[in-house]
């Protein structure tokens, strides 16, 4: 099968009620490969892991592959760029959360993998307070480098954080809860256009979805799952950014909020996820830099064991090497190594004892 019919069976999956990426994952683990799934009977998905009756009777009735097709022509048309989370280029991030997308859409130039990449939302009633900290911030991330910046386009904080990062010159990832094929608020179109030249548009929805709330709040998980960190500059004690927030956190996500003063409406979601310990309070960049260990080192020897007298064994010093000198994943050390997680978290636990690496939160390491 080539790659543009395994794209057409792969949305006609996605299109199917019922079926998420954890029943699409189940099933192609138990047919091999994605075809088999729509000519198959009913009976024979039954046996599937999670497949129900009535799941089963909707995959055999329906009728998507038509409407699959014709999305194979837009994304051609307009070169659109995918990728399904099987394929290698799929964002990492996104890769590790449970309810990944079995498929992403983007336009632009983006680069899902950059070193630090950081979601700011927010409320879509801004003040100047959360604009103004969304400005300084990111002119922050701009002299130190190395930043992404992801957001919703949506009015108030997020296209706040969108249009500093377009003008202090960081790159920038909005994310939508439509397809492609639209922009909306029709009133950022003009920013979003910029946004091509230096970041991109993503979206995990096909062209001509409807505008719906749901979609929104849906689209937050993507928002959270590509990101290292989830910035909440100004929030009521409820609204997507506090959902956001959340997701993030289920994802082992650091969250951070700012703080604002106890009367103000906007500040008060901010105020509640810092007193609820949800979210560590961020001021400046030192705070999250500090949080995430992304300060800037001076050079120090790759060798560890020389510098520090320790006697490391074989596959210790692996590690220790593998770690370079940045915080790492550890499934990001386990793919380095072509070692399994027990392997490496058993390693891992060594080092600490031994004091040479340390835990962060998120299941990352870094050398200490």
């Amino acid at each position: 099968m080539n790659h543009i019919d395994q794209l057409k069976y792969q949305i006609a999956l996605s299109l199917i009620p019922g079926v998420g990426p954890s029943l699409a994952r189940q099933l192609l683990t138990v047919f091999g490969s994605i075809e088999p799934i729509f000519t198959s009977r009913k009976q024979a998905l039954m046996k599937v892991p999670g497949i129900g009756e009535i799941t089963a009777q909707k995959i055999v009735e329906s009728d998507v592959l038509e409407r699959a097709a014709e999305e194979v022509e837009f994304i051609q048309e307009n070169r659109i760029q995918y990728a399904s989370i099987w394929d290698e280029h799929y964002p990492a991030r996104l890769k590790r959360c449970v309810d990944a997308p079995l498929l992403l859409f983007w336009k632009g130039n983006i680069s899902f993998n950059a070193s630090k990449v950081v979601a700011i939302v927010g409320t879509r009633n801004a003040t100047n307070y959360g604009r103004d900290f969304c400005d300084s911030l990111v002119l922050e991330m701009a002299q130190r480098g190395g930043y992404t910046v992801i957001s919703g386009l949506a009015y108030g904080i997020d296209i706040a954080a969108h249009k500093a990062s377009l003008k202090h010159g960081v790159p920038t990832i909005g994310v939508l809860g439509h397809g492609l094929d639209q922009v909306y608020p029709r009133l950022h179109k003009s920013v979003a256009d910029k946004m091509l030249e230096y970041g991109g548009l993503v979206s995990d929805f096909i062209s001509e979805t409807k505008i719906d709330r749901q979609n929104f709040l849906q689209r937050n998980r993507i928002i959270a799952g590509l990101a290292d960190a989830t910035i909440i500059v100004e929030s009521a004690e409820k609204g997507g950014a506090l959902v956001t927030a959340d997701i993030a956190d289920s994802y082992n996500r650091d969250v951070f909020a700012v703080p604002g003063r106890h009367a103000d409406l906007f500040s008060r979601g901010c105020n509640l996820l810092i007193k609820s310990n949800k979210a560590s309070m961020i001021e400046t960049l030192d705070d999250l830099e500090y949080a995430m260990a992304w300060q800037q080192e001076v050079d120090k020897p790759t060798r560890i064991q020389k510098q520090l007298f320790v006697e490391l064994t074989d596959q210790e010093q692996q590690v220790v090497d593998a770690m370079e000198r940045q915080p790492l994943y550890i499934d990001q050390l386990c793919q380095r190594l072509g070692m399994p997680v027990g392997k490496v978290s058993s390693v891992l636990l060594a080092l600490e004892f031994k004091g040479i690496v340390s835990s962060l939160p998120g299941k990352m390491y870094k050398l200490t």
